[in-house]
């Protein structure tokens, strides 16, 4: 059945957006004229198409999702509201689909087919039926034994065996553990039986080996070492195909770098990998060797059928197609439907139907790939696309009915709160159809191209060698013209949604009511919005830091870490992992290629040493010093990549990511090398105090790095870099609070002589506009079909320039506001506050809320905010959220939607750790 669509036309659609196609109304002066939307009727295949959609609105072109998407899937559709489904199988009998599930506050949920519902959700929650002992799942599974009597969960360090009752339900859980070795857990991946259920295989994915099980004890009766990361498996003829996303193992003389303490082939720019593997096992021969096939690059689902075995190669975006009588390769499979961008679509499931058509599904895309197909060695034919939900991960077919499991399904739209949205009210959805015929899947194909921004000629080159003749304009129509900005600064600050700094600005699209550091906590922020602009549409599209810094150094959140998202075992932050790196490289590493300079502070970081002492009151009282005298640090620290290319051009006494050191110490270590080298084509920067949690309160750490981001502005704008200069200023996420359009909806600030100044800008933007823009003022080739088909932010400049600099406004909260031992230099001073704002919270806690502080205290002590192990996002975002919101109102307002400040514990969606674990 397909899904109906509502439509609207354009008449229509003004009116549900107030009579305004688009918005750039006056925010301090008058007189600035608004640009014209381009007509009716025009192919809209750009991420222009947006208009002044917003992200949850239903249009004629379907849904607008965070990721420059719309989505209106073929078929019918089931939204699931309990999280991402990161894998699913279905059942023997066709009957359910059981799907491991992530940031829902659960681990596993089943799905009646034939009743078109969710039917249980089983978790680590008191009141779930059973109850497991913790929500962390593998990359694929779970996994139904051949009598469908059994379900295998893959986790962290092992499998949770369920018992499948007879209507479907599962029941009576049971660990089965496969140990670490040494830091290494077992983070499991596929699991797969024996023809005669008697024994379970697993890929353990984490100690790059197979395991064969008793299914009944669950003892290990067997292992063999295979490649690295071996992640699906496949049973064919008795034999067991194993897919390795790691490649092979790496041997004398290759450039390694490292995913989960295994040095891994890479590329010694990209740190991407180089080699992909299919290992092959026989059980009934104990003394053969384990073979290897070489396929292509980050390979992922394994599907076999009629004497052929598929591979899903992820990171080179084909299909290997293995004939399982000579185990080799006799045909690759492109799924690359754009001619435009060869990479990014990201295949990561497949399946052949009974009447011979492949359906290989690309996450990235949000679509179905549908291929005819004979044999392994006639070469299938290509018919087209159908579009799916938000990142679909799961396919599976049963003569022509196909379902598909969608891990992001209509974006985080979950009903979790009546004030606001966050980025972790996520969902899913299951998909199904009748797979149609040729023309249908054609007609499909256009909306998959229009809903993706695909058209022809979206990435046009310079004519001839720098460009031509072509005149210099800030952003270039071609990637080469010259452009009149020479020099553009990334600041990255951490977690913030646009209600929630800008919520208080009546003239944007706020709601004030979720607004925690409105104008007195950041002044310079507001400052910047009335100077330079205000931007009320523009979007994050990662959920936390691991996707957010992915997606402004990468375009896009590979597959890798999209999956992994269900444990962050292997790795969090993939800037130590090879596995998380796309084969292109990142935007520094484009803009080597071109011959531009880069300059990194910290962003992309991994490692961080610091001098003993280098507590937060020092180093603010040294960041004082070095203002007041010029002096250097009396702390150096020293922050560093296991990137080359990226370790090569990073100042390495700016530090990265721990709330322990203030952000006004980086920009005093940023000063020093602007004035001392001046800046590079690409300066980078990670300025993280405004993720809170660390010594101070949250508004004062907010009110920190609005300092430090002011005092950075202020510097450039007044230096003889400033006339050829744009900063661009975005968080990674906006994960940290509510927002009454979205939870993706960020605040962002575009400051340049050439930025139109003094409006509001409605329209729909995302940190990947951002990205292509950086790209097409520097010249920089997108890295893959995301970044390609976004439209340049040429509408937020303008070719006359106004280089009226920026001047910093001081801070009107107490930078050392909740600290327990005050600097040895004193307590903060600030300026008078605005009485026209929200008053700036009394750090003094009310007598009758202490207690309840002390122990959100407590809490916030076990979560890594700070120090050598100091981790983005180790905290659960829930409790954060709440922990953040009650330090922003003074311990004197209930989160948004309730009606008391709750203990942790108490929080909807908390993380309450069981007696074994470190918390």
């Amino acid at each position: 059945m397909q899904v109906t669509r509502r439509r609207r036309d354009e008449k229509d659609r003004s009116r549900l957006l107030g009579g305004r196609v688009l918005r750039r109304a006056p925010l301090i002066t008058a007189g600035v004229t608004a640009a014209a939307v381009a007509a009716a009727g025009v192919a809209f295949a750009r991420t222009d198409q947006f208009g002044t959609d917003r992200v949850g609105q239903t249009t004629a072109r379907g849904q607008v999702v965070s990721g420059n998407q719309y989505i209106a899937p073929y078929g019918e559709r089931l939204v699931v509201n309990n999280g991402k489904i990161m894998s699913s199988s279905v059942s023997p009998d066709g009957t359910h689909l059981a799907a491991s599930v992530a940031d829902g506050g659960a681990a596993l949920a089943i799905m009646d087919l034939k009743n078109w519902k969710v039917q249980q959700v089983v978790g680590s929650a008191a009141a779930s039926t059973p109850r497991i002992a913790g929500n962390d799942v593998g990359q694929e599974g779970p996994t139904y034994s051949p009598d469908g009597t059994q379900l295998w969960l893959g986790q962290i360090d092992g499998y949770t065996r369920f018992t499948v009752k007879p209507d479907g339900s599962v029941a009576d859980p049971v660990v089965v553990k496969i140990p670490a070795d040494g830091p290494r857990h077992a983070l499991v991946g596929e699991a797969v039986f024996s023809a005669d259920g008697t024994t379970v295989y697993s890929a353990v994915n984490g100690q790059n080996r197979v395991v064969a099980l008793d299914a009944a004890t669950g003892t290990i009766r067997r292992s063999w070492t295979v490649g690295n990361a071996p992640r699906d498996m496949a049973v064919v003829g008795g034999k067991l195909y194993v897919s390795n996303e790691g490649g092979r193992p790496a041997k004398p003389g290759d450039t390694t770098i490292n995913s989960y303490n295994t040095q891994v082939p890479a590329d010694p720019v990209t740190a991407a990998t180089t080699t992909g593997t299919v290992s092959v096992i026989d059980p009934a021969k104990p003394d053969a060797a384990v073979g290897t096939i070489h396929v292509g690059l980050h390979p992922t689902a394994l599907y076999a059928k009629k004497g052929a075995l598929f591979v899903t190669n992820t990171a080179t975006n084909d299909v290997s197609v293995i004939d399982t009588r000579k185990n080799k390769v006799v045909q690759t499979i492109a799924t690359q439907p754009w001619p435009e961008a060869s990479v990014g679509y990201e295949p990561n499931a497949v399946t052949l139907t009974d009447d011979g058509r492949l359906l290989v599904t690309l996450g990235r895309a949000n679509a179905i790939a549908v291929y005819r197909y004979t044999s392994p060695q006639e070469p299938v034919g290509y018919v087209g696309l159908l579009p799916t939900d938000y990142f679909p991960a799961e396919i599976a077919s049963s003569g022509k009915q196909v379902v598909v499991s969608n891990t992001r399904g209509v974006d985080a739209r979950r009903p979790n709160n009546p004030k606001g949205h966050g980025t972790h009210d996520t969902t899913s959805s299951l998909q199904r159809f009748t797979l149609p015929g040729d023309r249908v899947i054609k007609s499909e194909t256009k909306k998959v191209f229009q809903q993706n921004g695909w058209t022809k000629g979206s990435v046009k080159l310079a004519q001839g060698k720098g460009g031509g003749k072509a005149k210099a304009v800030p952003v270039p129509a071609r990637i080469g013209d010259p452009s009149t900005i020479k020099h553009v600064f990334m600041i990255v600050k951490e977690n913030r949604t646009y209600d929630q700094v800008f919520g208080d600005i009546p003239q944007g699209n706020g709601d004030p009511s979720l607004a925690e550091f409105g104008e007195n906590v950041t002044p310079n922020q507001h400052a910047m919005a009335r100077q330079f602009g205000l931007y009320d549409n523009t979007y994050d599209i990662g959920t936390n830091s691991a996707e957010g810094h992915n997606w402004l150094m990468q375009a896009d959140n590979p597959e890798y870490t999209e999956s992994s998202a269900g444990e962050y075992k292997r790795s969090y932050d993939t800037e130590d992992d090879a596995l998380g790196h796309q084969r292109t490289g990142f935007l520094w590493t484009g803009a080597q290629a071109v011959g531009k300079t880069v300059r990194n502070f910290g962003e992309f970081q991994s490692f961080l040493t610091k001098p003993a002492g280098a507590t937060w009151q020092n180093l603010y009282c040294d960041a004082k010093n070095m203002a007041a005298t010029g002096q250097d640090t009396a702390y150096p620290l020293n922050s560093s990549s296991p990137i080359p290319s990226l370790n090569d051009v990073s100042v390495h006494g700016f530090p990265m990511f721990d709330t322990s050191v203030p952000d006004v110490y980086r920009h005093q270590i940023w000063k020093r090398d602007f004035e001392k080298n001046g800046p590079a084509n690409l300066n980078m920067f990670w300025l993280s105090s405004d993720h809170t949690g660390g010594p101070a309160n949250a508004p004062a750490q907010v009110a920190d790095n609005d300092l430090a981001t002011g005092r950075i502005v202020d510097e450039i704008t007044h230096s003889t870099y400033w006339k050829d200069s744009a900063i661009f200023i975005l968080e990674d996420d906006s994960q940290s609070g509510l927002d009454h359009v979205d939870g993706h909806r960020a605040p962002i600030q575009i400051i340049s002589p050439f930025a139109r100044r003094g409006v509001v800008d409605s329209r729909y933007y995302s940190q990947i506009t951002v990205i292509r823009t950086i790209e097409q003022i520097l010249g920089i080739h997108p890295m893959n079909q995301k970044d390609s088909a976004a439209t340049p932010m040429r509408t937020a400049f303008t070719d006359k320039p106004d280089f009226t600099p920026f001047a910093a406004l001081p801070n009107r909260t107490p930078l050392t506001d909740g600290l327990k031992t005050p600097p040895s230099c004193g307590v903060d001073a600030p300026a008078p506050q605005n009485p026209r704002a929200a008053p700036v919270p009394s750090a003094k806690v009310p007598a009758d809320q202490q207690a309840m502080a002390t122990t959100w205290e407590k809490w916030k002590g076990q979560q890594r905010l700070s120090g050598p192990g100091a981790r983005p996002d180790f905290a659960n975002p829930a409790q954060m959220n709440h922990f953040t919101w009650y330090q922003a109102h003074g311990w004197k307002k209930p989160y948004p939607g309730e009606n008391r400040i709750l203990a942790p514990k108490d929080v909807p969606g908390a993380f309450i750790p069981a007696a074994e674990t470190d918390g």
